[in-house]
């Protein structure tokens, strides 16, 4: 066959060996193997919601509409404690069980966590010298801060529901060890 010069037209790439052998889920067996994405979405959202009203204050220079300065500190406080809490909860309890068949509950979601961490342990001692008199708030200072470990947070929260998710729970895990997962 002679060379026409023109480049062959690519052909989709066929889904992995694994995929091909998993069978269509029913939805009940969906929301037995699906249980921990939307347990672990429900609380991410809150950390999503707290975070984008902090950040859009500190974005437009001004507290929401109502909040006072000690409601506001509060606020931002209570994101970093219910976060470091929601964090430890995993790394102890979740992680090491997932991380028995799952690479990623080894590696890569625990070192997001420890970027983070650095973000949160910087936003919560400049919040506890705003609160404690020691230093002004500067919203662009608390942006500042936010804007260091937001794209990495943003990019755990969705990570770690999608390896959650039942498309990829069930390549590890059965249905009975998945109605045991301690979460």
């Amino acid at each position: 066959m002679a060379d026409s010069g023109e480049a062959p037209i690519p052909t989709p790439a066929a889904p992995n060996e694994m995929e091909q052998r998993l069978p269509k889920l029913s939805a009940a067996d969906f929301r037995v193997y699906n249980h921990m994405a939307e347990g672990m979405e429900y609380y991410h959202n809150n950390f999503r919601q707290t975070w984008t009203l902090l950040h859009n204050a500190c974005t437009s220079g001004r507290r929401p509409l109502g909040m006072s300065l000690p409601a506001f500190l509060g606020t931002g406080l209570s994101f970093v404690h219910h976060l470091s809490v929601h964090h430890s909860i995993e790394e102890n309890h979740i992680f090491p069980h997932l991380a028995t068949k799952m690479a990623a509950f080894r590696s890569d979601l625990e070192d997001q966590h420890k970027e983070i961490h650095k973000g949160m342990d910087e936003l919560e001692k400049y919040l506890l010298g705003c609160k404690s008199g020691e230093r002004e708030l500067r919203l662009e200072e608390m942006k500042r801060i936010l804007d260091g470990f937001g794209e990495v947070l943003w990019r755990h929260l969705e990570d770690e529901v999608k390896e959650l998710g039942a498309d990829n729970m069930r390549k590890y895990w059965t249905k009975e060890e998945m109605r045991r997962m301690p979460m």
